[in-house]
């Protein structure tokens, strides 16, 4: 751990930057793809993204197990999946809307994991799983109590399968020396080679898309592959050996402000009265349930420890959390 005040300081403030520029990305897919875009934009981000990370990826790979090459297989699948969900989801709602809806992964994934593990959250989790999804009700109402758009349904979809993506990657990689740089490389590839192979099938193929692009379109993509994925993934990696994994995961939570903050600001959307309560609430209900979890796994943790120390043996299929692809314990992984 750091010692040095202004180094720690240093490290929060890449990790918050990483938090920014994430919130920021949901504003910079809606100025880039358009619905019949969708899989050509995710195949070039993908694409460029792989080709950054191959140098510093590829002695790793090589010693990587067949076993890990397949976990990341397919979690690459279940990734493909989330962004298809978001991107589309963005195609057809605010930036604000999707960076706060995609939020609810917080509360999704423990619900899930608790549900496959059978071990249950505490009551006041739900109440505030209870205020986040009735938060994203008032959101999607904007001005006037209205349903939820396409777009905000894609999302919240999006956020299930994010649930879904951390909870088979705790499941499949606990109690394994899988090398996260490896694992993350592999998905990231996985879901290229989908999107490229879908690409000539579904809407604008990503060859076309190229020649359509300006050069501020080819900023906005560079800065999703390069800023929001490869730039983000170095900081986390570096970050969780600098600071705790609790400091990391509570400042990269920070998303959906920023994802709100340039929603408002820059991409100019309104909230309106519903609206801005619905946004309340998403960020303290989520908020609210990250804690709960945090503290309900860390008891759970200090109990395992005790009744280990006394001989009694843990459980079968309990476990510490494991890594997410990006190096950091969370319970919504971000891209």
């Amino acid at each position: 751990m750091l010692a040095n005040p202004s180094r720690i300081r240093m490290v929060d403030l890449l990790l918050l930057a990483v938090a920014a520029v994430w919130g920021s990305t949901y504003l910079a897919a809606k100025e880039l793809v358009t619905p019949s875009t969708v899989i050509a934009i995710l195949a070039l981000r993908f694409a460029v993204t792989a080709v950054a990370l191959l140098p510093v990826c590829l002695r790793r790979l090589r010693a990587a197990r067949r076993d890990e090459v397949a976990t990341g297989m397919l979690l690459g699948v279940i990734l493909a999946v989330v962004l298809l969900f978001e991107t589309f989801g963005i195609a057809h709602t605010s930036a604000t809307n999707a960076g706060l809806i995609i939020s609810l992964t917080i509360v999704m994934t423990p619900i899930l994991d608790s549900a496959v593990g059978r071990s249950w959250l505490p009551p006041q989790f739900f109440i505030a799983a209870t205020a986040a999804v009735v938060g994203v009700g008032l959101l999607a109402s904007g001005t006037g109590l209205r349903p939820p758009t396409a777009g905000d349904w894609l999302v919240l979809a999006a956020a299930a399968a994010r649930a879904v993506h951390v909870t088979v990657m705790h499941r499949r990689s606990a109690r394994k020396q899988y090398d996260s740089l490896s694992l993350t490389y592999v998905q990231m590839t996985t879901a290229a080679v989908l999107f490229c192979a879908v690409s000539p099938l579904v809407g604008v193929p990503a060859w076309t898309v190229t020649s359509r692009l300006d050069p501020g379109l080819w900023a906005v993509l560079l800065y999703l592959a390069l800023i929001g994925t490869v730039f983000a993934f170095f900081v986390q990696m570096w970050a969780v050996r600098k600071t705790s994994p609790s400091r990391v995961s509570l400042l990269l939570g920070t998303e959906p402000i920023w994802a709100l903050l340039v929603g408002v600001v820059l991409g100019g959307d309104r909230l309106g009265i519903y609206g801005a309560v619905g946004a309340t609430l998403i960020l303290v209900g989520a908020g609210w349930g990250q804690r709960i979890e945090r503290q309900h796994r860390e008891a759970k943790e200090r109990n395992a420890s005790a009744a280990l120390a006394a001989g009694v043996p843990e459980p079968v299929g309990e476990g510490r959390p494991v890594e997410t692809a990006h190096g950091t314990p969370r319970t919504d992984s971000s891209y």
